[in-house]
């Protein structure tokens, strides 16, 4: 015969167990105070720091091409020649007054390598304005997931301490019945005083992966509780893409930009050629006639030798960073496939084990209250119940973690359109 303390536990393990695994915001109060969720945070990332930056950034490598293309100003000039000296040249009368006009002219294709050199920082630019949408959506994922995960520890925990509850009430019960001895009625309520630790420090941990979730959101004011769930969320199997990683975009476009300044410094050791048009006016005779003239700067002392030597040397580093790039994709990828892979696999075998371990901590319940199963045999088998639940948690954060780290690899949003 069961105790009636026995007969109502029995009865609310099932229910208990539902809402250890169900979302934080179930609760009507979680809900009044729940975070945005977390498709409604990708919707303010253009809103965020990172992506404003990244975003003005190339709106400056945007505004540099332009410039590049500028040509160069022409210059003025005016003078006066043969006036205020001796003789003849007395005064200004004899004097001879010129004014010309001096334009440069970027020949050998100087203009055109310094333009491609600025598209191609662009180009970069760009890639690295995705880049950190990207990267910045994979924080918010993570943010969020951690933040929910803690959450649910502390459900977890909140509910270990109601089991631990129940069970030291049960024991005081049978020893009051003289059929347990003091000593566990005494060991019963230290682990009482354990599982409230437990939940303080749970507590702690939730409200700091709140705040973190918080901040890096931009949220005006702390949350209290997650929204729609991340972590029961299914990774959706990922598209194949013709287009390569971002990240190797990405150092493409940096090998792009080198090989383009070599260009550019190449060019620098050309000669500078600028034409000049005048107007000389003689003042004794009034006569007046043009002045034509060319100018061209002669590489002799400056070859900008240096400057070619740093640039190729910055163009085989963007090559090696390339190289390494490829193989850490590579190698990346098929780790992140294989992980996400067995995260499936471990959250589905978590799942079946808390199921296994509710029965069993069941039994041993109805176990214990019939005098059949002792007090260490029903506390190795709640402890094996909570540690269950809690890698059950484990399992889905990991699943999280490697779907972000796959989506950072394919070039998308974890858990969202790809490109």
């Amino acid at each position: 015969m069961f105790t009636a303390l026995g007969r109502s536990f029995v009865a609310t393990v099932p229910v208990v167990a539902a809402l250890a695994f169900s979302s934080p915001a179930m609760s009507s109060d979680a809900a009044i105070n729940a975070a945005p969720t977390y498709d409604d945070l990708l919707t303010r990332l253009d809103t965020l720091p990172s992506v404003r930056e990244a975003v003005a950034r190339h709106d400056a490598a945007t505004a540099r091409v332009e410039q590049a293309r500028a040509l160069p100003n022409p210059s003025m000039a005016y003078s006066q020649e043969n006036v205020y000296g001796s003789g003849p040249y007395r005064g200004a009368g004899s004097g001879e007054m010129t004014l010309s006009l001096t334009q440069p002219l970027e020949l050998f294709g100087k203009r055109t390598a310094r333009i491609e050199a600025a598209r191609s920082e662009a180009n970069a630019a760009n890639l690295r304005r995705v880049q950190v949408r990207w990267q910045l959506a994979s924080q918010l994922a993570w943010r969020y997931a951690e933040a929910e995960a803690a959450a649910r520890r502390y459900e977890l925990a909140a509910e270990a301490l109601s089991l631990t509850e129940q069970d030291a009430n049960g024991t005081a019960a049978l020893v009051e019945q003289g059929r347990e001895p003091l000593l566990r009625a005494v060991q019963a309520q230290s682990e009482v005083e354990s599982a409230k630790a437990a939940l303080d420090e749970a507590r702690a941990l939730r409200n700091s992966a709140f705040a973190q979730l918080s901040a890096v959101a931009m949220l005006d004011s702390p949350i209290q509780a997650i929204g729609t769930s991340l972590l029961d969320r299914v990774p959706e199997a990922a598209k194949a893409s013709a287009d390569a990683p971002i990240a190797i975009q990405l150092a493409r476009a940096d090998l792009d930009t080198a090989s383009q300044q070599v260009k550019v410094e190449q060019r620098r050791t050309l000669p500078d050629i600028s034409v000049t048009v005048g107007k000389t006016r003689f003042q004794e005779t009034a006569d007046q006639a043009f002045t034509l003239g060319i100018e061209l700067s002669i590489p002799l002392f400056d070859r900008n030798r240096g400057g070619i030597r740093a640039a190729y040397a910055e163009q085989q580093a963007a090559e090696a960073r390339l190289m390494a790039q490829q193989q850490a994709v590579h190698a990346g990828r098929l780790a992140a496939e294989v992980t996400l892979s067995a995260s499936n696999s471990r959250t589905r075998a978590a799942d079946s084990g808390v199921a296994a371990a509710e029965e069993a901590y069941r039994l041993s319940r109805i176990g214990f209250e019939a005098g059949r199963i002792s007090q260490l045999e029903l506390r190795s088998t709640r402890a094996a119940l909570i540690a269950a639940r809690n890698a059950a948690v484990d399992a889905r954060l990991a699943r999280v973690l490697a779907e972000i780290d796959l989506a950072l690899l394919e070039g998308r949003i974890p858990f969202g359109a790809s490109r």
